[in-house]
């Protein structure tokens, strides 16, 4: 289903229209109030300017702005301002203005008793009669578009706007008033404290002084990553230890190719810029998953469980067997994984192909059987937000990010705040700030998820011991 207009829509939206800054009133929605031409003129008649905005099933945006008041006229109502508009695409962002010809502002909308909102001569944008009844979840609106008729259309095709039909889940009608919108402050939705140094440094002492519980023979957490090709396995752990080492590194093998160029199990150690000692978390990158090659189910279980050692060569031929040299066959806990990380570009999660995504999902079940916590790190947020983009700490402010930690809570099966935006070092040649942060605080949290795990084990220990002795 289209989610309601954002923040940034309503901003652009408020742009379009000029004059300042705008606040949107909610008059009318089909999915709250029905789809009734009755319905419609009696919550929005006589309102001032108002915006319609559609939510079509094929996740497209569209819609008209006019400065004057819907009323039963029943006869073409001048405006010089009016324009139609679309925000978004099947889904993706496309912002399009399509103001009224000026030898048609006399014919911007046509308040009609018996229709819904309708803009222009011709029916530019009529959007139904009379009363539709509800299928399901949606509407198939009876009413018509023709967008060049009346209004620039830049010559987008109706298709390219509407996707060709009027079946929509929602229809909305704004007032719209002079005046910031309450609703459109930078509020974050997700709370932290500024990305800047003073917050980074706090972050990497913290880290630097990271210990795993003293009463178990732990010496470090064991941190898993697992992803599709390309989403960033590698460059995390060259973020981290480019942070580190206050210089821009490149010790995994990190970068752009068909198949995985991580071919070689490795636990990736960090040092500490004061004393030079090994942090006490490991990074543990594997090849790439993949629709046909890559670890299948039985190769993944075998990291998780520890079985496999340090510096292992993938074979792509091959699975995994309890005979390849190194195998570990009675691994200890310091052995094992204390938490999986699956590594997700947020710029192409749409587009994973279900075989990999299936992949962990059944890495999931096994990681529930054993109590293992799953975080996900979102990369590449750069590409999904000009904002951030330009300033990257501006990431808790961003709805396309917000949007994009939603779609993966849904696809990935784990809470929202196990999503974790973060954006690799890939293209610099120095370190920032904000991005140093966002990685940091990735970090820290997926260390604590580690470290509740490893809190759990004495107490499991202890619950077996006594099921034993009875």
């Amino acid at each position: 289903m289209a989610k309601k207009i954002t923040v940034k829509e309503r901003k652009q939206l408020a742009t379009w229209i000029g004059q300042g800054p705008k606040t949107f009133q909610l008059l009318y929605s089909i999915q709250r109030d029905g789809c009734s031409s009755e319905m419609f003129h009696q919550k929005c008649d006589n309102q001032g300017s108002t915006v319609t905005v559609v939510y079509n099933t094929s996740n497209s945006v569209y819609g008209g702005f006019t400065t004057k008041s819907w009323a039963l006229t029943n006869t073409f109502v001048a405006d010089d301002r009016a324009f139609l508009f679309q925000l978004r695409f099947n889904g993706r962002e496309r912002y399009n203005k399509f103001p009224v010809h000026p030898s048609y502002t006399a014919n911007a909308i046509y308040p009609y008793s018996n229709y819904g909102p309708t803009f222009g001569a011709g029916h530019t944008l009529h959007l139904f009669s009379g009363s539709v009844a509800k299928n399901g979840s949606s509407y198939a609106l009876n009413g018509s578009s023709s967008f060049q008729n009346g209004y620039y259309t830049c010559s987008v095709p109706d298709g390219d706007i509407t996707n060709g039909n009027m079946n929509v889940f929602d229809l909305e009608i704004y007032r719209v008033t002079d005046g910031l919108d309450p609703n459109d402050t930078d509020e974050p939705w997700r709370k932290a404290p500024p990305l800047k140094k003073a917050y980074l440094q706090q972050l990497m002492e913290k880290i630097e002084n990271y210990c795993p519980p003293s009463d178990l023979s732990v010496s470090h957490a064991k941190i898993l990553m697992i992803g599709p090709v390309g989403a960033g396995k590698s460059s995390f752990f060259n973020t981290v230890n480019s942070i580190f080492k206050e210089r821009i590194t490149a010790q995994g093998c990190s970068g752009s190719a068909e198949h995985s160029l991580t071919s070689v199990y490795r636990q990736y150690q960090v040092k500490s810029p004061k004393t030079g000692k090994e942090l006490k978390f490991r990074l543990c990158d594997t090849c790439g998953l993949e629709e046909s090659l890559g670890p299948d189910l039985a190769d993944l279980n075998f990291l998780i469980t520890g079985n496999i050692p340090d510096r292992y060569q993938f074979n792509p031929s091959s699975p995994i067997t309890t005979d390849i040299p190194g195998f570990i066959n009675r691994p200890e806990l310091n052995d094992k994984v204390h938490c999986v990380v699956f590594v997700l570009d947020g710029s192409t999660v749409d587009v994973i192909p279900q075989s990999v995504l299936d992949k962990m999902k059944q890495v999931q079940i096994r990681m529930n059987k054993l109590g293992l916590p799953r975080v996900v790190l979102l990369t590449k947020i750069d590409k999904l937000s000009k904002t951030v983009q330009d300033d990257v700490s501006k990431v808790f402010v961003s709805e396309e990010v917000k949007e994009a930690v939603d779609k993966v809570s849904q696809m990935i099966g784990v809470p929202r705040g196990n999503v974790l935006p973060i954006k690799n070092y890939e293209n610099e040649i120095c370190l920032d700030d904000g991005t140093s942060c966002l990685a940091l605080l990735a970090l820290d949290q997926i260390i604590n998820f580690a470290e509740d795990f490893l809190a759990d084990q004495p107490d499991v220990v202890e619950t077996v011991n006594r099921k034993t002795s009875k």
